[in-house]
């Protein structure tokens, strides 16, 4: 077990250099100096006026007067905007390290900066995105994505699959597994005792009492009724039209989605800025922004650190929860 002083620190990675990670991390330093303290793990050139550290415990003791880096060194220099497949196996061994760091206990969770998955196939990345690499590392049959925002939390049942594939890939008993894993998290991580659980429908207004398609009938009942035997506080098959409206959203803890879009366009809709993305069913806490590298407007001082900001704060108190 790590000493108490170094388990509140947090890991964050470099995500792909070229993209706003190292302009947003820099902005979040100076927005959370004197909060729970982090230490990236990167190349140092990206990160102007940090300091280099050779310890989780020394980069707890410089936080507050510099932005602490456990180096990591790039192989080509960086222009912003354009990404270099040569920096791949930095941009892996980052998380890599990370992980790593969280799993022996000595830094309290990992924040994750966007990555850009084109970039890392030719060093031999071959998870479809950060979730899929993160059970990887970790040994974690199914990993759960959730993006949680003070007005939404969302989990995508399906998560980087085509659309046609993800259909495919539903199942009653994949329904059960993600749904089971979203309720314990929310009891642990997010001290909700009872949680209120709603499940999208597939099809528009959920079928149509199977007008408009039979998956309600064959995929969603079964789940629910499993789930409901289970005691968990269930509802849907809701319309997937309606149930993100300001009067549904107060009526569940948590919006069950059968794929990636149904779900994360209404959180990105009604709070980008806000939203954060965190990962169930790990062994350690793993939170991110819930953006990409926006390459479009690296370098030209105009990324917003918010979520990033909101994704540290929220890595905090989860591993303040976890701690106690």
């Amino acid at each position: 077990m790590a000493a108490a002083a170094q388990h509140r620190v947090l890991a964050l990675t470099m995500g792909d250099p070229a993209g706003i990670g190292p302009e947003i991390t820099l902005a979040a330093w100076q927005a959370r100096r004197g909060g729970c303290p982090f230490v990236v793990i990167g190349d140092p050139c990206l990160y102007e006026g940090s300091v280099v550290v050779g310890s989780v415990a020394e980069a707890e003791a410089v936080f507050t007067s510099a932005l602490p880096v456990l180096p990591v060194q790039l192989t080509a220099a960086v222009r912003p905007g354009l990404p270099d497949s040569a920096n791949a196996s930095a941009i892996i061994a980052s998380i890599e390290q990370a992980v790593a760091l969280t799993q022996a206990g000595e830094t309290a969770a990992v924040v994750t900066n966007p990555i850009a998955k084109s970039v890392l196939y030719g060093a031999g990345f071959a998870h479809p995105g950060h979730t899929e690499f993160l059970a990887a590392l970790t040994g974690t049959a199914l990993p759960v994505m959730m993006l949680a925002s003070p007005m939404l939390r969302v989990v995508p049942i399906t998560i980087h699959l085509s659309l046609r594939n993800a259909l495919d890939a539903l199942t009653p008993q994949l329904i059960v597994d993600t749904t089971r894993i979203t309720a314990a998290a929310l009891r642990r991580d997010f001290g909700i005792a009872a949680p209120r659980i709603a499940i999208a429908g597939l099809n528009p207004h959920a079928g149509e009492d199977g007008a408009m398609g039979d998956e309600e009938a064959t995929l969603l009942a079964p789940a629910i009724a499993a789930l409901r035997a289970d005691g968990l506080d269930i509802t849907g098959p809701w319309p997937p039209d309606t149930m993100f409206t300001a009067r549904a959203r107060p009526q569940y803890d948590v919006a069950m989605g059968l794929y990636h879009d149904q779900v994360l366009i209404p959180i990105k809709t009604l709070d980008m800025d806000g939203g954060v993305n965190v990962t169930l069913g790990l062994p350690i806490i793993r939170t991110s922004p819930d953006h990409g590298t926006a390459f479009n407007i690296a370098g030209k001082g105009v990324a917003d650190p918010s979520s990033l900001i909101a994704a540290l704060d929220l890595a905090s108190q989860l591993a303040a929860r976890k701690a106690h």
